[in-house]
């Protein structure tokens, strides 16, 4: 057997006790390992500790459990080990930069963590090549350093209905290199000339238009929602690009995604602005 049969026990023992104590002997014990040997193994396996993993795992449960019944958070929170409603808002507040209370009035899509499968299905999207015009948005810079945090506050705060007046309107969230910080920007607003409603303290941002590649993610559910999203990032940088005839345009562009949170279809559309791949 090799290191991902190994974690691949220890993860079906976390799945079935989920809602009891699970401690590092027990764990390193599923997967035939000391405890040494597994902390290890299971963080390069994984990328996350066992205690972070568990962490999100079980936030994750509570959350779709919190969709799925009428029952008081507290006492749904408790059964996944969380001593206290002060623990549990804690712990939620850290991982999604919102309330429990505001997911739950906002009916948001959250970054879960699924169950980790180590063979991994191939994913695959095809683009749509097209030329785009250029356009203005009105909107706000993030104050996040991750991304679907800054989601998550945009749409719990319903701040596209306040920009625009109560209307439903394309979300666009703009992905920009800023030379002065040295960092990605990220920028969440709508077109300008649908901003008819509250605009204080919003920025504007200018896309320029010309070739992108369109990627249109796999509807799928509120839950695996933004997972889908990274999903299909990976596959586009990663896959897509160094295997197609286009690279990433210098001339034009931002990279950009477009959504309309009450369509609850949860799939959204990516544009990547592209050029001719240069002949060596």
């Amino acid at each position: 057997m090799n290191y991902e049969e190994h974690i691949e026990n220890a993860l079906v023992y976390i799945e079935f006790n989920l809602k009891t104590d699970l401690n590092l002997s027990d764990l390193a014990k599923a997967a035939g390992y000391s405890e040494y040997h597994f902390l290890r193994v299971f963080k390069e396996v994984t990328h996350l500790t066992p205690a972070d993993y568990i962490r999100k795992r079980r936030l994750s449960e509570i959350v779709r459990e919190i969709d799925n019944s009428y029952r008081p958070i507290s006492d749904i929170a408790f059964e996944y080990g969380f001593n206290s409603k002060e623990n549990f808002t804690r712990a939620f507040k850290a991982e999604h930069h919102v309330l429990p209370t505001e997911y739950k009035a906002a009916d948001n899509s959250l970054k879960l963590y699924d169950r980790i499968y180590l063979q991994v299905p191939t994913f695959e999207i095809t683009p749509k090549i097209n030329t785009i015009p250029s356009f203005n948005l009105t909107g706000y810079w993030s104050d996040e350093n991750y991304t679907p945090n800054f989601w998550n506050k945009y749409n719990c705060k319903k701040l596209s209905k306040r920009l625009s007046g109560g209307e439903v309107c394309i979300d666009y969230g703009v992905c920009r290199w800023n030379n002065d910080t040295n960092h990605l920007d990220y920028f969440i607003g709508i077109r300008t000339e649908d901003a008819k409603g509250d605009i204080t303290d919003t920025k504007q941002l200018h896309v320029s238009g010309g070739l992108y590649a369109i990627f249109t993610t796999p509807p799928t559910s509120h839950f695996d929602f933004v997972n889908t999203i990274h999903k299909s990032w990976s596959y586009i940088l990663n896959v897509w690009m160094p295997k197609s005839d286009y690279q990433c345009a210098e001339s034009h562009g931002d990279q950009f995604e477009t959504y309309v949170e009450d369509s609850r279809t949860f799939n959204e559309d990516i544009y990547i602005p592209i050029e001719k791949k240069r002949k060596s």
